[in-house]
């Protein structure tokens, strides 16, 4: 209860502290000054989150790289499932692999997402958390802002206790829709692109890809707006982070690891084409071919070696030498 208390008062720290930036904008009671403040919140935690996330690139590079020995353990121990996972355990400790690291970011975010929606639960019930307990004015100001005449607090199910149910259906089925959508295109990404046919996540990566948007969409409808909000714009933060890490910093092995590679090549032959050095990127890039050995012409025979066959040619090569020897020995 006390992280959950600390964190409910940064959460609503970071948002004041942006509201009276886009407040001053916008004006104070506008939906659209506490929607920027929800982003600006996004934006300071996933910076914070950026070291996580360096750690889980190195975590999953790691993954990859104990692949093969994994296997060997799984082969050798096919039958011994408790000696399987101490033989993995140790591997793990031996090679400094978290198979737990690509999870920690998502992890880490749901304390704050859960202070967060506790904080706009305050504000709907005006039961104020956090910095909001000291700024009463404030809290009056983030109960009656609204976009698109839906409150921030306006969840899909409690939707008929706001002045404009259908507006808040809508907006929060459509951000549902977003925030279901960037989280399976996200886990996508990372699955097709940046992972090896051989890895052994696969199939974990596949079950988040399909289970974590479900879970989203069945729960999404209990969530507030202004929740919506910050999921689907960290979703974004996301896609595009890990668009940046997987097209320049691939694993080792995967389809985007032999993209960076063409692209990489084709860098140089335009660098070797400005130099003079070729005339064309293709002529650079084409692959090299051997020169195939000249064809060895056989050589004429007479009609009577033809017929004598290979045997009686060998002999007759030996009774040459022994001739010519012979005439050698006379002449000497």
């Amino acid at each position: 209860m006390f992280i959950l208390d600390w964190l409910r008062y940064g959460v609503s720290w970071i948002l004041v502290q942006f509201h009276k930036v886009f407040g001053s904008w916008f004006g104070q009671d506008s939906g659209w000054a506490w929607v920027l403040s929800i982003i600006g919140l996004v934006v300071v935690i996933r910076i914070l989150l950026i070291p996580l996330f360096v750690k889980q690139i190195h975590a999953q590079r790691n993954m990859q790289l104990v692949q093969p020995r994994m296997k060997e353990i799984q082969k050798k121990y096919q039958g011994d499932r408790q000696k399987q996972s101490e033989e993995m355990m140790k591997l793990y400790r031996e090679t400094g692999t978290n198979p737990l690291a690509s999870c920690l970011p998502i992890l880490l975010q749901m304390p704050i997402f859960f202070a967060l929606f506790s904080v706009l639960q305050g504000v709907a019930k005006l039961q104020p958390e956090g910095v909001f307990n000291d700024e009463p004015a404030l809290l009056l100001s983030a109960h009656n802002a609204t976009i698109f005449n839906v409150p921030l607090y306006g969840t899909f199910m409690d939707a008929s206790e706001t002045a404009y149910p259908i507006n808040t259906r809508i907006l929060s089925l459509i951000l549902i829709v977003c925030m279901v959508a960037t989280t399976f295109m996200t886990q996508r990404q990372l699955m097709l692109k940046n992972t090896a046919s051989d890895n052994p996540m696969v199939k974990q990566q596949k079950i988040m890809m399909y289970v974590f948007p479900l879970i989203f969409a069945v729960a999404g409808i209990n969530f507030p707006v202004g929740v919506l909000i910050y999921w689907f714009t960290t979703n974004l933060w996301s896609m595009g982070q890990q668009f940046y890490v997987i097209r320049n910093n691939p694993q080792p092995g995967t389809p985007a690891a032999e993209a960076h590679a063409r692209r990489k090549a084709e860098k140089e032959a335009r660098k070797a084409v400005r130099k003079g050095e070729a005339e064309s990127v293709e002529e650079v890039l084409k692959p090299e071919t051997k020169a195939a050995p000249a064809r060895q012409q056989p050589k004429r025979q007479s009609r009577n070696k033809r017929k004598a066959g290979p045997g009686s040619q060998k002999s007759s090569s030996n009774n040459t030498g022994g001739s010519s020897g012979d005439t050698g020995s006379n002449s000497t």
